[in-house]
């Protein structure tokens, strides 16, 4: 397993903490299940909107070529 290292103030720093500690978990639980839920969600929230996007436009896109 990788390591990777950010740099965020201190705010943000407790903010994260006071979640997790809410939540019951330690901070990296916290951001590892964030992380896995970006990174799940993200491709087909893109890909949906991406193509509700190519949809809308069709029919300019024909006129424009």
């Amino acid at each position: 397993m990788s390591q990777l290292t950010i740099k965020l103030s201190e705010e943000k720093v407790k903010k994260i903490q006071e979640i997790a500690q809410n939540l019951g978990l330690s901070t990296e639980e916290l951001l590892e299940v964030k992380i896995n839920d970006w990174l799940t969600e993200t491709q087909p929230d893109f890909s949906q909107a991406a193509n509700y996007v190519l949809e809308k436009n069709s029919e300019l896109y024909k006129r424009l070529s």
